[in-house]
């Protein structure tokens, strides 16, 4: 068997363990070497066509591992807590609110998620103050008939960046960073609620660039 033959069987049984992978990390990384392994068999034995499509596929294989370690970056950073408010913006209208204004009252029709610009709010059943930096009404998205589970009133004026529900979803699944943040924050909020306590890192913090 000549050494050409040789790379173009471990080409063959690289593209054959695809199949088999569950990982699309491992899948990729595969496919690299199974195409690197082509490319060898394609100039050594003089099959053109093989060559020709191993060339092209290489660098399809290498652009799509990075995108995804890039996409496992992204959801490891998430896990931090630290989102950026720019990223929302587009997404979402500014709204001024008085001292001593109620937002909502718990059972209220739930339809937006609040981020805190300025000022000093408070979950009233909860007894926790939401300063600048941090989300809330996220729960309402998820909870069953899409309801207000804590009453909020604003302590000392300030804004809010007021985001739909569905500008929310959307975010949700274009922006996996966002997603991770979105169900870490949920999580939270459901544990502070069940044990009446205010988590020691609450998710709920925005970074404002």
């Amino acid at each position: 068997m000549q050494l050409s033959e040789l790379f173009g069987y471990l080409g063959a049984f690289l593209t054959l363990a695809t199949f088999s992978m569950k990982t699309m990390l491992h899948l990729r990384i595969a496919g690299i070497v199974a195409n690197l392994a082509f490319i060898t068999y394609g100039l050594t034995a003089g099959v053109h066509p093989v060559l020709m499509l191993h060339l092209t596929l290489l660098p399809l294989n290498v652009w799509r591992l990075r995108q995804l370690l890039a996409l496992t970056r992204e959801i490891r950073s998430a896990s931090s807590g630290a989102v950026s408010v720019d990223w929302l913006k587009p997404f979402s209208r500014q709204r001024s609110v008085h001292s001593g204004e109620v937002l909502f009252r718990q059972g209220d029709e739930a339809t937006e998620v609040l981020f805190v610009l300025s000022g000093r709010f408070r979950a009233v059943e909860a007894d926790v103050a939401l300063r600048p930096g941090e989300v809330f009404g996220e729960l309402g998205l998820l909870s069953r008939g899409h309801r207000r589970t804590q009453t909020v009133v604003c302590e000392e004026a300030g804004a809010l960046l007021c985001i739909a529900y569905d500008e929310v979803r959307q975010l949700y699944f274009q922006n996996p960073k966002f997603g991770f943040f979105f169900l870490e924050l949920a999580a939270e909020r459901l544990m502070r609620d069940a044990s009446g306590r205010m988590p020691s890192t609450p998710a709920g913090v925005l970074r404002a660039r």
